[in-house]
C-alpha cells in the first residue's frame, strides 16, 4: 500500500489547522481554531510586547539591549533599534489595523492594537517622552523611517488618527532623514519610499529621489523576475524584503499622481507576479525553505513580498489565495515553533529558535520585527477567498506526493 498520498494529506492538514478541536475538562468540544485565528494569535504574540510598552512609554526600559554578536557598532545598533521595532512592526500590520469588522475578538484586539499605536507613536515624536525617537543618528534611520512611511501608506487610519500635532512632528522627521544618503543597493528605495508617503498625503516631495530609485532598479533587473541588489546579485531574499514590495507600492502611489512610469509599472507588475510563483515553490511540504542569503534571521519576512501580493489581490493565476494561505501558514508555523523563539516575550535571533551565530553585523533587537509582514493578508476580510477557501495543498506538496504538475521555464520580462 502507497501511504505516501495519505501522508501528505495529514501534512496539509496539520499545516493549515495549527489547533484541533478538543475536548475540555468539562467534556464540551473546543472549537478548532482557523488558520486566521491563527495567524492574529501569532501576531498578538509578537507584537504585543512591542505595542504595549511604547504605549506605556516604557519600550526604552523594557526592550532587550540585544545586537548581533558580530555587530559593527553596539552603541549605534542600541540607539538606533527603537525607530526600527517600530517601522518594522507597523509596517507588517498596518494592513489589519485599517481592516473594519471581524468577530468580536478580533474586533476588540484591532482596537487595543489601534489604541496602542497612537499612544505609542505619540510618545515616540514627543521630545518629552522616554520613549522619544530621533530619526537623526545615522542612515540607519532613513531605512526604519522608511517603513513607518510604509505603514502609514498601508493604513491610511494609523495617519488620519494620529493628529495634526504628530503629525507635523512626522513630517519633520522624515525631512531629517535626506541628509542621507542611501547606499547603492536597494537601499535606494528607502528615501524613495518616504517620498511616496509625503506624495500620498498631499506634501512636496522629491521627483528626483524618487525617480533615481526606479529608474536605478531598472538597470539592476537581472531576469526571470529577479533584481540585483546593487551590482552584484546575491542568492538572498532582499527581492522579497525590499525589492519587490517597495517597487510596487511606490509606482501604486505616485501612479496615482503622474501617469510618468506606467511603462515600468507594467513591467514590474509582470515581474512581481513571477517572483510570487518562485516564492511560493520555495515553500517546502513541512513550510522550510532554503535558508540561504544575508538577514536570514528575518524569519516570515522572506515571503513578505508574496504575502504582500495576496494582501493586494494581485496573485498570478497560477496561485489560488488558498494554496497561498496555507504555504504562508506552514511558514509561520516553522518559523515560529521552536521554544527558543521568544524570549521573555522577545524575539531571539535566529531562524528556527536561537541561532545568534546566523546574524548579521546589523541585526539588532529591532531589526528580528521586519517578519510581521507575513501577516499582511489579515489585512483582508475573512470572507476573502484567502480566508474563506478551502485547505489547498502548495506546489511543493503537490510536486512531492507524486501528483502531476505544470512545468515551467523563464520568463523574459526585460
Amino acid at each position: 500500500m502507497n501511504l505516501k498520498p495519505y501522508a501528505f494529506s495529514i501534512l496539509l492538514f496539520i499545516a493549515c489547522a495549527p489547533a484541533f478541536g478538543q475536548k475540555s475538562k468539562s467534556g464540551k468540544q473546543i472549537p478548532q481554531q482557523t488558520d486566521r485565528q491563527f495567524w492574529i494569535s501569532q501576531l498578538d504574540k509578537m507584537c504585543r510586547p512591542v505595542l504595549r510598552s511604547l504605549a506605556h512609554d516604557s519600550l526604552k526600559i523594557v526592550m532587550p539591549k540585544v545586537v548581533s554578536k558580530r555587530t559593527d557598532n553596539k552603541d549605534f545598533r542600541l540607539k538606533v533599534m527603537y525607530v526600527e521595532v517600530l517601522g518594522r512592526t507597523l509596517s507588517g500590520i498596518a494592513p489589519w489595523l485599517q481592516l473594519e469588522g471581524g468577530d468580536a475578538k478580533e474586533i476588540a484586539l484591532r482596537n487595543q492594537y489601534r489604541q496602542w499605536a497612537i499612544q505609542g507613536l505619540t510618545h515616540a515624536l514627543d521630545s518629552n517622552s522616554r520613549d522619544f525617537m530621533r530619526f537623526d543618528l545615522g542612515s540607519q534611520q532613513l531605512v526604519d523611517g522608511s517603513y513607518l512611511s510604509y505603514a502609514f501608506i498601508r493604513a491610511p487610519w494609523l495617519w488620519q488618527n494620529l493628529g495634526k500635532k504628530n503629525q507635523d512632528l512626522y513630517v519633520k522627521s522624515i525631512l531629517t532623514t535626506r541628509m542621507y544618503r542611501p547606499g547603492f543597493s536597494n537601499w535606494l528605495l528607502f528615501p524613495a519610499m518616504n517620498e511616496a508617503f509625503l506624495c500620498q498625503y498631499g506634501y512636496d516631495w522629491d521627483r528626483m529621489r524618487v525617480d533615481y530609485a526606479l529608474r536605478q532598479l531598472e538597470q539592476w533587473y537581472v531576469g526571470d523576475g529577479m533584481y540585483m541588489d546593487g551590482e552584484i546579485f546575491g542568492l538572498d531574499y532582499y527581492n522579497s524584503y525590499v525589492m519587490q514590495p517597495y517597487l510596487a507600492t511606490i509606482l501604486n502611489v505616485i501612479g496615482k499622481k503622474e501617469k510618468t512610469y506606467a511603462a515600468i509599472a507594467e513591467k514590474v507588475k509582470a515581474r512581481n507576479e513571477r517572483y510570487a510563483v518562485i516564492q511560493e515553490r520555495l515553500i517546502n511540504p513541512d513550510g522550510t525553505y532554503p535558508a540561504t542569503g544575508r538577514s536570514i534571521v528575518y524569519r516570515g519576512a522572506a515571503f513578505h513580498h508574496l504575502a504582500d501580493m495576496a494582501w493586494r489581490q494581485v496573485l498570478p493565476k497560477q496561485l489560488a489565495p488558498a494554496q497561498v494561505r496555507c504555504a504562508l501558514t506552514a511558514v509561520i508555523r516553522k518559523t515560529l515553533e521552536s521554544p527558543t523563539t521568544y524570549k521573555d516575550g522577545w524575539l531571539t535571533i535566529g531562524l528556527y529558535g536561537s541561532q545568534p551565530d546566523l546574524a548579521d553585523n546589523y541585526n539588532n533587537q529591532g531589526s528580528l520585527y521586519i517578519c510581521t509582514n507575513i501577516f499582511l493578508p489579515l489585512g483582508l476580510s475573512e470572507t476573502d477567498p484567502f480566508w474563506a477557501g478551502p485547505a489547498q495543498k502548495w506546489s511543493s506538496q503537490k510536486i512531492w506526493s507524486g501528483e502531476d504538475f505544470p512545468n515551467e521555464h523563464k520568463v523574459d520580462l526585460r
